[in-house]
C-alpha cells in the first residue's frame, strides 16, 4: 500500500510540474486567447494525464511521454499558425463581421451556429442592451464579440470635451497581504523603511496589517487594512 501511495505521490509532481513547463512553453494565449482548438487541446492534455497518473498498467515514463507528444503537436500548431498566415484561418479560425452599419448579418450568425439570444447575451457583456447602438459587431475566435458603437452612443473621450493631455502612469503595488514587494520599491529606489514610515505616519504600525498598498505618481498612496 505504501509503495502505491508514493508511485502515485511521484506521478502527481510529476504531471503537476511537467504541466506547469509545457504552459509555460506554449505561452499565455492558452488562456488568453482561448480558441475552440486551444480549449479542446488542453482538455485533451488534462485527460492523457489524468488517465495515465491513475491507471495502475502505466509507468511514470508514460505520464511525461503523453505530456511531450501532445504539448509538441500544440507547440507545432503554434508555430505553423505563426509561420504561415494563411493557416491561421483553418486552425484558428477567422473574425466574423455580424453587425455591420448597425444591421445583424444574419448569414454570418448561421455560419457561426450563433442564435440572436446568444448574440444579445455577447453584446450585455460589453455593456450594450440594443443593436440599435451598435455600428460594428466583430464576432472575435475565441467566441467573444467587440463592438464599434455608433456616434451618438459612444462615449466621449478626452479629446472631444477639450481635456488637455497629461502624463498616464501605472499603480505600483507596495504592499501585498500584508508583505511589502521588494521589486516595487526597487522601481521607485527606496527602502522599507520608507514605507513603514509612511504607514506609521498614517496611523498603521506596519506591513502585517495592511491588505494592499499602492503608490501612484501624482495620487500618492491608496491604502486599505484588514
Amino acid at each position: 500500500m505504501n509503495t502505491n501511495f508514493l508511485s502515485l505521490t511521484a506521478e502527481l509532481f510529476v504531471g503537476f510540474f511537467a504541466l506547469l513547463i509545457m504552459t509555460k512553453i506554449l505561452g499565455k494565449n492558452q488562456i488568453t486567447q482561448l480558441t475552440p482548438f486551444d480549449f479542446i487541446s488542453a482538455l485533451v492534455l488534462g485527460e492523457l494525464v489524468g488517465n495515465a497518473i491513475y491507471d495502475k498498467d502505466i509507468g511514470l515514463q508514460y505520464v511525461l511521454y503523453a505530456i511531450a507528444v501532445w504539448g509538441a503537436l500544440i507547440y507545432f500548431i503554434e508555430m505553423l499558425t505563426q509561420k504561415f498566415r494563411a493557416s491561421r484561418s483553418i486552425l484558428e479560425g477567422s473574425p466574423s463581421l455580424i453587425i455591420s452599419n448597425g444591421k445583424i448579418q444574419y448569414n454570418e450568425l448561421k455560419k457561426n451556429k450563433l442564435d440572436l439570444n446568444q448574440l444579445h447575451h455577447l453584446l450585455r457583456e460589453k455593456g450594450v442592451f440594443s443593436v440599435r447602438e451598435v455600428q460594428f459587431g466583430i464576432l472575435e475566435t475565441n467566441g467573444s464579440v467587440n463592438v464599434m458603437r455608433k456616434k451618438k452612443f459612444d462615449t466621449p473621450v478626452n479629446e472631444d470635451l477639450g481635456i488637455p493631455a497629461k502624463s498616464v502612469h501605472l499603480p505600483i503595488f507596495l504592499i501585498l497581504d500584508g508583505e511589502i514587494v521588494e521589486e516595487s520599491l526597487t522601481v521607485l529606489k527606496k527602502e522599507p523603511e520608507w514605507l513603514i514610515q509612511e504607514l506609521q505616519q498614517r496611523g498603521i504600525p506596519g506591513p502585517s496589517s495592511v491588505l494592499f498598498a499602492e503608490w501612484l505618481e501624482g495620487d500618492g498612496f491608496e491604502i486599505q487594512t484588514y
